[in-house]
């Protein structure tokens, strides 16, 4: 049985955009994962909200179009964004959710969030987002605070502590 039976909810792509649960709706679009990461934490995100899920590795990757046909055809009156820091994937869905407010051109009523190593819900800057899809201004702030992110990435990051002891390896044997 799949997880969106399992746990209840619909799925994002699957849902129509005028489905009556979208209208006025506090609307929460959550990686299809959390309630597996951290049971507790969804149940406490989707208390007397409308919960969509999604994963941009298992749906259609024009989730933005979707997400902007919700916002014009039911006119939810908040949207959160809710997914687990660090995957690349879910980044998509902020991504997405800028990008329908962008396309309809009018300001939302949304807010990011990200789930830090399964534990602690923090909001993100939509800025933030909208910077993280520019590469040079990502180096340019990494070359900037160079110190600071290796720490945080050593802290939660496992790809990238495998790159930081792959790297020693080789200069360890490259001496």
């Amino acid at each position: 049985m799949s997880c969106q039976y399992s746990i209840g909810y619909p799925w994002l792509w699957s849902t129509w955009v005028k489905a009556p649960i979208l209208k006025n709706s506090r609307l929460v679009i959550a990686s299809a994962c959390l309630p597996y990461v951290n049971r507790k934490l969804f149940e406490d995100i989707a208390r007397d909200s409308t919960v969509l899920f999604a994963c941009p590795e298992r749906e259609h990757s024009a989730l933005y179009g979707k997400i902007a046909s919700i916002i014009r055809s039911s006119r939810p009156s908040e949207i959160h964004i809710v997914t687990i820091d660090g995957s690349p994937h879910c980044f998509n869905l902020h991504a997405s959710a800028n990008e329908a407010e962008y396309i309809l051109g009018e300001k939302i009523n949304k807010k990011h969030f990200v789930v830090l190593d399964g534990e602690k819900l923090i909001e993100i800057d939509p800025n933030s987002i909208r910077v993280a899809r520019y590469l040079h201004l990502v180096d340019i702030l990494y070359k900037m605070n160079r110190e600071l992110i290796d720490r945080e990435l050593m802290k939660h990051s496992l790809e990238y502590r495998k790159y930081s002891e792959n790297k020693s390896i080789s200069s360890e044997q490259s001496s």
